[in-house]
């Protein structure tokens, strides 16, 4: 079992102890969109979540006290809280444990490009000129999220799924802003106006940015807006009007308000008042730039990633300080930095591990300067004038969600293959294990290979399915050759296109496409870990990545990759003293500023009297996690 699989294993507190339904209203709002397989959404089961890491390094969270902080549902921390999992079932374990009704801004950035390749693409730590790699691609679910699934009616129920139940935990005062470009935002708008009705929709604004990526085309205008469509939960929803900075200064006449009317102003000669103004009531036209390669300060080379200037607007404009701020599609954590800058409460979630890393990252930089007293307004503000409030909070925690049978070695097995292969789990089928593209998949236990009784129980199971008419695809380690020959005959009476129930295998242990599963190595480092008095010394004394040698060997074909340093292929070092073996409290974290900048390696921190166990997670560019320990 490799380092991170052991990470995952036995490290369950759950908040809630079994699964359990939750009931979602229906959509009520016209007009209604159709599409094939459409369903209503009336329950979804809710997974306990198991909280794995938190970063408090003031031990803020039991010091959170007052108003604000007394709804907040007693089985969490008071403090951010960053959930990794499908956000289907993020946000049903966020309904039935005390957030319903209570989040007055919720920011979604889902993915709306169809067919792209959405791959993090990573370099290596070091000088300029470093080697670049691939890094992992969007897996499990979002593999399918990021392609087919975004170009037939599956994306239509996916967003419908997901739209009613944000819908479930906005406040009465609330807004939801959905971001999307050309490709779906007539879709996307069909929707909401369904789920929230046509009467609560309330701007439909233009994101403008310079985009020297221009299509080939000759016969259509360069692309360079992004849309947000703003729809509101009931009819008084959170509006603050922002000014934005004019060209140039200018003569304005002066109004006041009589009786609810705008009224020009006039001195006691008659004379109509001017004044300057160099600012102007921003519009729904919003001109902010994309975010520049060379900003190093702001780029993660997150794919999706959005600039903070943008999504500072959008909290300006929808929320007051302490309001509860969600964002399902967290990707690089933008939205959950902003709110932490600026004094929103907030949740973020996504099904992507690397997501998670990379706003956890970010979030323990500016957390340790806020706690620090060192963090400054920010110079990108539209508003920069506006004084920033006081951070609601010093501290998050990590959770996972639907995690909890990973200690099942069939499940374990199950989960690891899905990721590898990119199958979208489907938990509420009693047969079969997920999707992939339009198959329905099958996973044989991988202790034997699949056998002719394998074979005979899915040709029940399709007998008891008289319409299901949807390909197969079975995924094992190994055939018999009985299980093949029966195959083949099924599938020789099965041909054409438009065939029903045709059966395709995947057999890890020889299929050129994803045979490299069964010949993953993990990371290993060599850690020495010794205490000295009040104190314990650290040192990272080796560490290697197969993951990034073999891919680093696939882009140089024949050349042996050559790596001087370790340290290159490490992102971050984090360090707990007092580990419990369950929940990771990071004491101390090595997260360099700097693409070009290496891990420290060595560290000297406090240690708490008697005995203690020291655990230290390294993170690797391709966003592997290991752990070593030592008690002390």
């Amino acid at each position: 079992m490799s380092p991170k699989m052991k990470l995952k294993a036995g490290q369950a507190k759950p908040v809630a102890s079994s699964a359990a339904k939750v009931e979602i209203a229906k959509a009520k709002g016209r007009p209604m969109l159709s599409w094939v397989g459409k369903r209503a959404l009336k329950f979804v089961t809710a997974f306990p979540a198991q909280f794995v890491e938190k970063f408090d390094p003031a031990e803020d969270a039991q010091k959170r006290k007052g108003e604000l902080w007394s709804d907040w549902p007693k089985d969490y921390p008071k403090g951010g809280l960053l959930f990794h999992g499908d956000n289907k079932e993020v946000l049903a374990h966020l309904l039935l444990n005390g957030f319903r009704g209570k989040v007055k801004l919720i920011y979604i950035d889902p993915p709306f490009d169809s067919g792209a390749d959405y791959v993090r693409k990573v370099t290596l730590r070091g000088p300029k000129g470093t080697a670049k790699l691939d890094g992992e691609t969007y897996a499990l679910g979002e593999q399918i999220q990021y392609t087919d699934i975004w170009a037939n009616d599956n994306y239509l129920q996916f967003m419908f799924d997901r739209l009613l139940m944000h819908k479930e935990l906005l406040s009465e005062d609330g807004v939801i802003v959905v971001h999307c470009d050309w490709k779906k935002s007539h879709h996307l708008r069909c929707l909401l106006d369904e789920v929230f009705g046509i009467e609560t929709f309330r701007n439909e604004i233009y994101w403008h940015f310079y985009n020297k990526m221009h299509d080939d085309r000759k016969d259509i205008f360069p692309r360079a807006t992004n849309t947000l469509l703003v729809y509101s939960k009931g009819d008084n929803p959170i509006f603050n009007k922002i000014a934005s900075p004019r060209e140039k200064t200018v003569k304005q006449l002066k109004r006041i308000k009589v009786n609810g009317i705008l009224v020009n102003l006039k001195d006691d000669e008659g004379n109509l008042v001017y004044q300057e103004s160099d600012t102007k009531t921003l519009d729904n036209v919003w001109d902010i730039p994309l975010i520049p390669p060379a900003d190093v300060n702001q780029k993660t080379d997150y794919p999706t990633q959005k600039p903070q200037a943008l999504l500072e607007l959008i909290l300006l404009t929808y929320s007051e300080a302490g309001d509860l701020v969600l964002d399902s599609f967290i990707g690089s954590g933008t939205t959950a930095l902003v709110a932490q800058r600026w004094g929103r409460r907030w949740i973020g979630c996504d099904i992507n591990k690397g997501a998670i890393q990379t706003t956890a990252k970010r979030l323990q930089g500016i957390i340790r300067k806020q706690t620090e007293d060192s963090e400054r307004q920010h110079p990108e503000l539209i508003q920069a004038e506006e004084k920033k409030p006081e951070p609601t909070q010093l501290s998050f925690a990590v959770y996972r969600v639907n995690d909890y049978d990973l200690s099942v070695q069939h499940n374990e097995a199950v989960n690891l293959a899905c990721e590898h292969i990119g199958i979208e789990r489907n938990r509420g089928d009693a047969y079969f294990d997920g999707i992939l593209g339009k198959s329905l998949v099958k996973i044989i236990p991988f202790g034997r290979p699949l056998t002719p009784l394998d074979f005979d129980e899915l040709r029940r199971e399709l007998e008891a399915r008289p319409d299901e008419d949807r390909p197969i695809t079975l995924v094992c380690l190994g055939m018999e050759l009985g299980a093949k020959a029966e195959i083949e005959e099924w599938n020789r009476l099965r041909k054409g296109k438009d065939a029903v129930n045709r059966v395709e295998v995947i057999e890890l242990r020889t299929d050129p496409k994803y045979g490299k599963f069964m010949v993953h190595e993990p990371a290993t480092a060599k850690v020495a870990i010794r205490r000295i008095k009040d104190k314990i010394v650290i040192e990272i004394q080796d560490f290697i990545s197969p993951s990034i040698i073999m891919r680093l060997q696939e882009q140089a074909g024949l050349l042996k990759p050559k790596i001087d340093d370790w340290r290159a292929m490490v992102d971050c070092v984090m360090t707990d003293t007092a580990f419990d073996g369950k929940v990771f409290n990071v004491i101390h974290s090595d997260v360099p500023e700097k693409k070009t900048d290496f891990v420290q390696g060595k560290y000297e921190l406090s240690v708490p009297p008697g005995k203690t166990t020291v655990a230290v997670k390294i993170i690797d560019m391709l966003g592997e996690e290991i752990l070593c320990q030592e008690t002390l």
